[in-house]
């Protein structure tokens, strides 16, 4: 799996979101190696996308098609200035995936102090996060530099998110995990636009 998230700024979010459901409707049926996409605007208007394909190949060449560049060049305009790219095949699936069904998405980007330490913890980890949280539907983590990362969590609705993370069940297993951890920045997408 290839992504590619984008962030950037916008004053307009709802002419921004026009534009992406514009590519879902024009667009996306000539997408080449499209798996799928999360996105949104959060309260500040800090805007994200993680767009999903096959392999870097079908993102250049989805990138490459005439309409691909029509609609970037009016969605660019939504922009407050340049929102940056940034690209990666080094994928990790968090219980399973991404789920369409999801009211809610947190955006979390930072850093670890020891990934593989982080990776270990995890895979031990999700079995009891599951049971814990069933808010949790699952997640998508991007890796960039080998230690910096951006990843979205799919969770079931606001509400039970911000019950479960006041429960505390697996707060002492989410500490330890969250230590290795520098630089946090959280985004919530309230209105998620998930495909």
């Amino acid at each position: 799996m290839f992504v590619q998230v984008i962030k950037g700024h916008t004053s307009d979010p709802d002419g921004l979101r026009r534009q992406l459901e514009r590519w879902r409707s024009d667009v996306k049926p000539g997408a080449v190696g499209f798996l799928g996409s999360t996105g949104g605007i959060a309260d500040d208007g800090t805007a994200i996308v993680f767009a999903r394909f096959e392999d870097a190949t079908a993102a250049k060449a989805n990138g490459d098609r005439p309409e691909q560049t029509a609609w970037w060049n009016e969605m660019a305009k939504y922009y407050d200035g340049e929102p940056t790219f940034r690209d990666s095949s080094d994928v990790t699936v968090i219980l399973d995936g991404g789920s369409n069904d999801a009211g809610f998405v947190q955006v979390m980007e930072g850093t670890v102090s020891d990934r593989a330490k982080a990776d270990s913890f995890e895979v031990e980890m999700l079995q009891e996060l599951r049971a814990a949280r069933p808010d949790v539907m699952g997640g998508l983590r991007v890796w960039f530099d080998s230690d910096k990362f951006a990843q979205t969590v799919y969770f079931s609705s606001e509400e039970a998110a911000r019950s479960g993370e006041s429960s505390a069940e697996f707060a002492g297993p989410q500490k330890e995990f969250m230590a290795l951890h520098r630089e946090l920045t959280f985004l919530d997408l309230h209105a998620p636009l998930i495909d």
